[in-house]
C-alpha cells in the first residue's frame, strides 16, 4: 500500500501560482512514477501531468505546458506541482496518483490515490 497525502492547495487570483506537494509513505517511494489529475465541478478528473520514478521522463497535458512543472524529491518521499500562470479554468480538486511502473495518462493506470487539495482561481 501507498498513502498519499496532498497539501498546498488554496484561493489565489489569476496570474499568480501555487505549489502543490503529494507526501507519500508506505512503500519504496522510488519504485513509483507519479501523477497529477484534477477534477473541476460535474467534470470527469482529468490528467495534469506525471513523472518517472527517477524524474527524467515528464509529461503534460497541453493546457498545462508551460505553466505548470512537476518534480520530485526521492529522499524526501515526495512530488511536487509548481503552478504558473494560473488561470479560473485551473480551479479544480488536484490530486497525486501513484504507479508501480512507467507514466500513464490515465486514471485506471494508477492503484494508489491521494485525498486531493483544492485549488480556486478568481478572475
Amino acid at each position: 500500500q501507498v498513502q498519499l497525502v496532498e497539501s498546498g492547495g488554496g484561493l489565489v487570483q489569476a496570474g499568480g501560482s501555487l505549489i502543490l506537494s503529494c507526501a507519500a509513505s508506505g512503500r519504496t517511494f522510488s519504485d513509483y512514477a507519479m501523477g497529477w489529475f484534477r477534477q473541476a465541478p460535474e467534470k470527469e478528473r482529468e490528467f495534469v501531468g506525471a513523472i518517472n520514478w527517477s524524474g527524467r521522463s515528464l509529461y503534460y497535458v497541453d493546457s498545462v505546458k508551460g505553466r505548470f512543472t512537476i518534480s520530485r524529491d526521492n529522499a524526501k518521499n515526495t512530488v511536487y506541482l509548481q503552478m504558473n500562470s494560473l488561470k479560473p479554468e485551473d480551479t479544480a480538486v488536484y490530486y497525486c496518483a501513484a504507479r508501480y511502473d512507467s507514466i500513464a495518462t490515465v486514471t485506471y493506470a494508477y492503484a494508489y490515490w491521494g485525498q486531493g487539495t483544492q485549488v480556486t482561481v478568481s478572475s
